[in-house]
């Protein structure tokens, strides 16, 4: 609680600097922040970057979970009443700045501020978008699941109204994990939307049409779509369909 004649407390700056309890660290690509199994004594806060969570199996099978952008927590098994390890791995995507909080300074500051309002906002975020890609888990198909991760990356770097609007790279090892399928899968779904003109390459970017979006959203059945079929037989029968 906040004890009259005090500041106010700011959480923007409290995760912006490091402090008592918290600092900075600075990772590279394929840098872990924490790997599976290890202690988990604190919990981290991404100021920048891309970030994955993945976990293996006790066959060795591993997937990936999650994928992170600035603004997101992780680690937050952490703050369960028994101290206990790491579930899963995080790993940095691209080069990252991340804030690592201790246990016992997320837990203090989480009862002595209003910053649980925050951080039980972010939680009912992910547990919603961890429902909606089971989901997508269960009832779509790979070249769909693939269609909503790329629009989810959208939601995320793209600016919102442009008809054309870039993402950057990610590899198709990755996004095939995401969709639970193979890298030679993905590497055909991606051809495919190019020759469609659903997307296109660009540098060290991913250039996304609206096009993309207006499948999805009419529900199309791309897996009926073989790799032979003309480009303008497709938009025709797309068209058609939307009338």
């Amino acid at each position: 609680m906040i004890q009259q004649g005090e500041p106010e407390f700011d959480a923007a700056a409290y995760l912006a600097h490091a402090g008592l309890g918290r600092r900075i660290a600075h990772l590279e690509p394929k840098q872990r922040l924490y790997s599976q199994g290890d202690s988990a004594d604190s919990i981290f806060y991404l100021q920048n970057g891309k970030a994955q969570v993945t976990i293996v199996s006790r066959t060795g099978k591993e997937a990936t979970i999650a994928i992170l952008h600035s603004g997101e927590f992780v680690g937050e098994e952490s703050l369960s009443a028994i101290h206990g390890l790491r579930l899963a791995t995080a790993t940095a995507l691209s080069a990252c700045t991340v804030l690592e909080i201790s246990r016992e300074e997320m837990i203090r500051v989480m009862h002595e501020h209003e910053f649980s309002d925050l951080f039980l906002k972010f939680l009912l975020q992910r547990s919603m978008r961890i429902q909606a890609d089971l989901v997508d888990q269960l009832f779509n198909s790979s070249e769909k699941r693939l269609a909503r991760i790329i629009l989810l990356l959208i939601a995320e770097f793209g600016k919102p109204g442009d008809p054309h609007q870039f993402i950057p790279r990610i590899s198709q090892e990755t996004l095939a994990e995401m969709i639970g399928t193979t890298r030679s899968r993905v590497s055909f779904f991606m051809n495919r939307f190019r020759r469609l003109g659903f997307i296109n390459y660009s540098g060290d970017r991913i250039e996304v049409h609206k096009s993309l979006l207006d499948v999805v959203l009419h529900d199309q059945l791309l897996g009926a779509i073989t790799e032979e079929t003309p480009v303008a037989d497709f938009h025709r029968r797309f068209e058609n369909s939307a009338n």
